[in-house]
């Protein structure tokens, strides 16, 4: 069940993306070109996700364990340290520059666009790569703390 409903919100999150036309990276590009074709549509988009997550998160932390699971899964600490940051302006520059964030490309994979093509196995690989620590050694060579 927990993978079906999985697969369901998968699915809705995709066809949202696909509605708003954030599967499209020209519309990311020109969200971020406040001088040229500036397009505000993204941050109408990420105001009603906000918005939706605002209230969904209330509305569940109400309970005393996700509908599918023992207990909630949260993060242990909420430190700020030199791996976020790096990690989160490694984001911000290959989104800006791509246009795509992960949702967004596995959206338009089917369209074989030649960007998707070259960003999804760059992503991948970039997950492989962190999965196994490395990305911490580079960011922080005294090892990881």
């Amino acid at each position: 069940m927990r993978i079906a409903l999985g697969l369901l919100s998968g699915l809705v999150f995709g066809l949202g993306l696909v509605i708003s036309g954030m599967s499209n990276p020209a519309k990311v590009l020109n969200f971020l070109d406040l001088a040229g074709t500036w397009d505000p549509s993204l941050a109408f988009v990420m105001g009603g996700a906000s918005v939706t997550a605002f209230i969904g998160y209330r509305l569940v932390w109400r309970r005393p364990a996700p509908a599918l699971d023992a207990r909630f899964d949260l993060p242990a600490t909420t430190r700020i340290d030199r791996p976020l940051i790096a990690g989160a302006v490694l984001f911000g520059i290959g989104w800006g520059l791509g246009g795509f964030c992960p949702g967004p490309a596995w959206t338009a994979l089917p369209l074989l666009a030649p960007g998707t093509l070259v960003f999804l196995p760059a992503m991948l690989a970039g997950l492989w790569i962190g999965a196994r620590g490395k990305t911490l050694t580079i960011l922080n060579p005294k090892g990881a703390q």
